[in-house]
């Protein structure tokens, strides 16, 4: 009998040691970063976390974007798969920090055919109205490209899957244009309305002899609006 309750009242001492210890325990804090999508390719797309869909909102259609969305930092693998399909298109695995904005550009169906910006959002409280632009490279067989916005900036130079700092200009309607460097002919003229305040992507898509979705042209991602 005394053997019985010796043994019970270890039992009873340990599983309050355990609970004592278990209060104790110090659990990792998890942070989130924020992540932008951009579709650049043929298909309609979306994206996935631990099988949870992420652009709950809306599909991902050619030439769209997610805005950016919080998601975990640190190693995360992203899955894409065809609006309407249940097989894995491909996977982006990613390690991003915590409090920073990343850009994820797709322009076709693998893995290789994605990459990365890392987006810095400066405000300029002088000139809150000012409008802030970039440039990215998603056009696999352009080659370095020079374009011009409106009459006051230029991005020279910039190979596939490059991308520029934001620069700021003026807000309003503005022509865009885009030619092959050192090459005086024309790829793309067209106008675009960039809103004060805002902070903008603009980019070129597609291939130089593409058809419909594929086409070669320009478009545009919103980084922040004026209000955010």
């Amino acid at each position: 009998m005394n053997t019985r309750n010796s043994i019970l009242a270890l039992l009873f001492a340990l599983t309050g040691l355990y609970s004592c210890k278990n209060n104790d325990e110090v659990f990792p804090v998890t942070g989130v970063a924020f992540f932008n999508v951009v579709n650049v390719s043929t298909d309609t797309l979306n994206f996935y976390l631990n099988g949870t869909r992420q652009n709950n909102t809306s599909s991902l259609y050619p030439g769209g974007q997610s805005l950016y969305l919080t998601v975990p930092d640190g190693q995360q693998n992203y899955q894409f798969k065809k609006a309407g399909g249940f097989n894995v298109l491909f996977s982006v695995p990613l390690n991003l920090k915590d409090s920073t904005n990343t850009s994820l550009y797709i322009y076709g169906e693998t893995t290789g055919q994605a990459f990365i910006t890392n987006d810095v959002l400066l405000r300029y409280t002088a000139h809150p109205d000012t409008t802030q632009i970039r440039f990215v490279n998603i056009s696999p067989d352009a080659g370095t490209l020079n374009v011009t916005v409106g009459d006051t900036l230029s991005f020279m130079s910039q190979a596939f899957k490059s991308s520029t700092a934001f620069a700021l200009i003026g807000g309003g309607q503005k022509e865009v244009k885009v030619t092959q460097a050192g090459v005086a002919t024309l790829l793309k003229d067209t106008t675009i309305a960039f809103q004060p305040g805002f902070i903008y992507t603009l980019f070129t898509k597609g291939l130089l002899n593409g058809k419909g979705n594929a086409a070669f042209g320009v478009g545009v991602a919103i980084n922040a609006t004026a209000t955010n």
